[in-house]
């Protein structure tokens, strides 16, 4: 299959992924499940107001609350590595020569999975690890709290990539006193720990969808590693932030995933966004 328009797939990646062409996404960005060994789940509500609410918010008003499921997925293997690495091995395949992969992982699989992609791409390719850093949830009281992602950048060559410094989003001076108005009002870049907030629950870019990763993430990684018209893939696509930061910043997608709940989210989503779906592929799923 060779891609002409935006296109969402449902499918297994890996039936999926050998009709596409070589050499074909100049970025792939990938967030497969984390091996929790759990169930994904979100439960989702619904405030109504009533006078019979049995919940108060501001102002003393009553609110009826209405308890609903998100879209769900099973997060547990037998062996993280052989599920992953044909599928790693196929992202390699489909970048351009100066194309980028970024992997999202967390704690539990991230040094496992970059001594893979060592043995794949070569160690010369690893351009960076991000940090992506976060604050909300509890706070253990028997260890220091998880409060960051792992983000494994690897170039298809280590010396022909694209990253386009010009286009980095700037972000304030901690101490802007210190370095005078002319740079304060510039800002700064980012280094490789970058704090961005979680999708708030309240806020209009939320789907419901676990493990759902804020625009900005995406929009920041897509807009640096690819020029504009550029072919972006993501083959665990969940709620369909990949595609909606293409459509932002003029880039195309492929978007693929193996759950019908994931691609419902992301078809009411990018819809929802003015973003046209030219083409829904649907495949053989397991």
């Amino acid at each position: 299959m060779v891609p002409t328009q935006n296109t969402i797939v449902l499918a297994d990646n890996m039936e999926f992924l050998p009709t596409l062409p070589d050499a074909f996404f100049r970025l792939i960005y990938i967030d497969p499940p984390f091996n929790t060994g759990k169930t994904q789940q979100r439960t989702r509500i619904q405030a109504t107001a009533t006078p019979n609410g049995t919940r108060i918010g501001f102002g003393n008003r009553r609110y009826q609350i209405h308890a609903y499921n998100s879209p769900a997925y099973a997060d547990a293997f037998d062996d993280y590595l052989s599920f992953l690495e044909p599928r790693l091995r196929e992202a390699h395949r489909l970048l351009t020569p100066d194309g980028s992969l970024f992997v999202h992982l967390d704690y539990r699989e991230v040094h496992y999975v970059k001594v893979l992609l060592d043995h794949i791409f070569g160690r010369e390719c690893f351009m960076n690890e991000i940090i992506w850093a976060y604050d909300y949830g509890g706070r253990s009281k028997s260890r220091w709290p998880a409060k960051h992602d792992n983000i494994l950048w690897y170039a298809k060559g280590s010396e022909n990539y694209v990253f386009r410094y010009d286009e980095i989003d700037r972000i304030p001076y901690m101490a802007p006193n210190l370095v005078g108005e002319e740079k304060a009002s510039r800002g700064k870049t980012p280094t490789d720990v970058w704090w961005i907030t979680i999708v708030p629950t309240n806020s209009k870019e939320k789907t419901g969808y676990p493990t759902q990763k804020p625009l900005k993430l995406l929009e920041r990684i897509i807009r640096v590693h690819t020029e504009p018209k550029d072919w972006v893939l993501d083959f665990f696509a969940g709620s369909g932030t990949t595609g909606e930061a293409c459509a932002r910043l003029g880039r195309q997608f492929v978007l693929v995933d193996n759950n019908p709940e994931a691609v419902q989210v992301m078809m009411k989503r990018l819809y929802t966004a003015g973003v046209m779906i030219e083409a829904v592929a649907r495949a053989s799923c397991p």
